[in-house]
């Protein structure tokens, strides 16, 4: 694993930032490591199937995490790390994110609670390695319920098959669908589409709250959020 700082400017802020090269069974992966390592706990996010770390809505989550005093990493898949847009099939992702976190967890890069989540694609992988990864919880942004004008295509067995805390935030016109409710799944609906950028306080704010929330039932149970 080969590690390097960065300074990067995010949320009009400078910000140093670790990046760590890891390597998986289907090449190296990139995890960006922001925050210093605690233990109140680390949120692990992944991206979407085409785009990067930098989304807007990873960065709102990263933001409003580092200010619950979480660590945040942000995970590159290595088909993005080796310059490819086409999405990697669903068990080669699976496979690469437990085996960063793995990882990092070796490296005591994580301490605490750990959260994973991801946009999109990336909230998909958190969700059917969650159990893998012993997540405490997980963060869905625009969950892909399903394919465009395909509900028949449901991926909703992903979701129920979380039983941690789970939140998903999504936007009220998103193509992809709206996850409903569950018994340990809050819904949070947004103005905009699967992008959500249509307004990113309102999902700092939702992120916010259920951050809140699960630090409020650890301090009162004694135990980690998700048990």
């Amino acid at each position: 694993m080969r590690a390097f700082f960065i300074t990067l400017p995010v949320a009009r802020t400078l910000r140093t930032v670790t990046e760590l090269e890891i390597d998986t069974p289907h090449g190296p992966a990139r995890a960006h490591v922001h925050g210093k390592r605690g233990k109140t706990g680390a949120l692990v996010l992944g991206h979407g199937a085409g785009g990067g770390v930098g989304a807007r809505d990873l960065v709102a989550a990263t933001d409003v995490a580092l200010a619950a005093g979480l660590r945040v990493v942000l995970v590159e898949q290595p088909y993005r790390v080796a310059g490819r847009r086409s999405q990697a099939p669903a068990a080669q992702l699976d496979a690469a994110w437990i085996a960063v976190i793995a990882d990092l967890r070796r490296r005591r890069q994580l301490a605490g609670d750990l959260i994973v989540g991801g946009r999109s694609a990336g909230a998909r992988v958190a969700c059917r390695a969650a159990e893998d990864v012993r997540a405490q919880a997980v963060l869905c942004l625009a969950f892909p319920l399903h394919p465009p004008g395909r509900p028949d295509k449901s991926r909703l067995p992903e979701l129920d098959a979380v039983t941690v805390p789970t939140l998903v935030v999504q936007g009220e016109s998103d193509p992809f669908g709206m996850p409903p409710a569950g018994p340990a799944r809050t819904v949070v609906r947004v103005k905009g589409n699967h992008s959500l950028s249509g307004d990113l306080g309102a999902v700092r704010a939702a992120i916010g709250d259920w951050l809140a929330q699960l630090a409020s039932l650890a301090t009162r149970t004694g135990a980690p959020a998700a048990r």
